[in-house]
């Protein structure tokens, strides 16, 4: 049994998309993990790579991903709603899609230890678990989730001397395993550290930083998105933007002066500096994927059914998981030493006309593709294998 396609929500492709595109920049410049700053550069390239860094870093490190979530939750209510409508039981399909996700994400895996889709995995079981509760309910929950609570605790027990869970840097030394092998092991033990302790270092990473309720929270503000029908050109919606924009812009600010200060305010206390650490970014970056989308999608609107630019990446936005899983494979191949050794040579600036690159090869394929098929090859068998028929063992 199959659901009936329906039209797809165009501003949410092209959403996907732009916000893919600025993965693929993030992870070029990291050198997918492998970070690296070449020491022989002249001063004015050395300067240049520094001002590309800090301005990507500003605009796309931690909202694209958040983006990628949201759209994530949304996704989940868009299907969960067509379900119900036609009165068929999703809850336990989702679950086996979630399970299926993470078989992609340890596929994804095999060739970089960034992984993000098993945490979608696991935290979409977690969607699953909170979808028949009430709007209002589903608010707090990720109003409270996106302030990373636990790192408050840590914080308020720092300032009253009040044991707490020790921090966890379990991460760091399955790192230090790991970054021999991206720099000179050939491609099958580059599989096998990915394997084994790749995975625990990407993994435990996006654990000990705040990952959980950072996701967590914006599945939710996405299944939020689509019960207001935050996605239609509709008085109501475009409303809600503006005021979703503004209010974004002003909290902000604030925060990221904060984010500023608040080093010099903790005077080098360890204990009080890695939760702010986490909590401070988490909320800015939360905050400034508002206003981005927020224009983004006043911006499409105004023009009626998007700019140009804008309708650009809709291709790329509906191979999302296709595309993701695609770049990675060219990334690791151009980056680490098993392939062009290219993170030895590659400073911030080359970087990014490589990520453009990559961009430019995956939109055309995806365009070529979509020519003839209506989803990406990934996509395809993903929904496929959803709605198998167990009964009957039919796909």
């Amino acid at each position: 049994m199959t659901l009936k396609t329906v039209d797809r929500i165009e501003v949410v492709d092209a959403l996907r998309g732009i916000a893919l595109f600025a993965i693929v920049i993030v992870h070029c410049l990291e050198h997918y993990n492998l970070y690296y700053i070449p020491d022989d550069y002249p001063q004015w390239l050395t300067s240049l790579d520094k001002g590309i860094w800090n301005t990507t870093w500003f605009i796309m490190a931690g909202k694209a991903f958040s983006t990628f979530s949201l759209l994530f939750g949304f996704s989940f209510y868009i299907q969960f709603s067509n379900a119900q409508k036609r009165g068929i039981p999703f809850k336990g399909r989702f679950v086996w899609r979630m399970f299926l996700l993470l078989m992609f994400s340890q596929l994804h895996s095999l060739f970089y230890n960034g992984d993000i889709l098993l945490l979608y995995a696991v935290m979409g079981l977690f969607l699953v678990s909170v979808s028949h509760l009430s709007t209002r309910k589903i608010l707090i929950i990720a109003s409270l989730m996106v302030m990373q609570p636990i790192e408050w605790i840590r914080v308020i027990c720092c300032l009253y001397d009040v044991p707490f869970l020790e921090y966890g840097e379990h991460w760091m030394k399955y790192g230090a395993l790991a970054k021999p092998v991206m720099q000179s092991g050939s491609f099958f033990e580059v599989v096998q550290s990915n394997i084994t302790y790749g995975q625990l270092y990407g993994n435990l990473w996006q654990i000990e930083n705040g990952r959980i309720f950072q996701i967590g929270g914006l599945f939710l503000f996405g299944m939020i998105a689509g019960r207001l029908s935050l996605f239609k050109n509709i008085p109501q919606s475009i409303s809600l933007w503006k005021k979703i924009t503004l209010w974004s812009a002003l909290l902000f600010i604030p925060l990221n002066v904060a984010r500023m200060v608040y080093p010099d305010i903790a005077q080098g206390n360890k204990a009080l500096l890695m939760p702010l650490d986490i909590a401070i970014p988490s909320i800015c970056n939360f905050l400034f994927m508002g206003l981005l989308v927020g224009c983004f999608i006043l911006l499409w609107y105004d023009k009626g059914n998007g700019y140009k630019f804008q309708r650009l990446f809709i291709p790329f936005g509906k191979m999302s998981l296709t595309n993701y899983i695609t770049q990675s494979i060219i990334g690791i191949t151009l980056f680490y030493g098993f392939g062009f050794n290219l993170y030895k040579s590659t400073g911030a600036t080359a970087c990014l006309f490589i990520a453009i690159i990559i961009f430019v090869v995956l939109l055309a394929a995806s365009n070529l593709w979509l020519k003839k098929h209506r989803q990406g090859p990934l996509e395809w068998i993903w929904k496929k294998l959803t709605w198998i028929d167990f009964k009957n063992n039919k796909i």
